[in-house]
């Protein structure tokens, strides 16, 4: 897990929704937006359709702010950014399944490149 100051309001999550510019994968979206502060800050949107049960939705979520902690320092053009990560809700998830486990992870880090590495 991260911090909280790296970690987005559900507030701040809205903003991003609405304002920013997204990037597609197969089974996630990701928003993002410039912000003023110090670091970068994620979310992640996980369904209610996506996920079999609470327990496995957190374990996602758990897994994702795990590979969250590399990019926390990461700047991409001198700024930093708001990212905000929604699963799909056609997209299922079960966190007993690996190929689920490795189609979430690589989806995530492919975004994640794909921001990094732009340009």
């Amino acid at each position: 897990m991260i911090s909280k100051k790296f970690r987005l309001k559900q507030r701040e999550v809205k903003k991003v929704l609405q304002r920013g510019k997204p990037f597609f994968s197969y089974g996630i979206v990701l928003n993002y937006t410039k912000n003023k502060q110090t670091n970068n800050r994620f979310a992640i949107v996980i369904w209610w359709k996506s996920v079999i049960t609470n327990v496995q939705r957190t374990s996602f979520r758990r897994k994702f702010y795990d590979l969250m902690s590399k990019y926390i320092d990461t700047k991409s053009k001198d700024s930093f950014y708001d990212f905000v990560f929604v699963v799909k809700k056609q997209t299922k998830l079960n966190a007993r399944d690996n190929d689920s486990q490795k189609s979430f992870e690589n989806d995530i880090q492919f975004l994640i490149w794909k921001i990094f590495n732009k340009k």
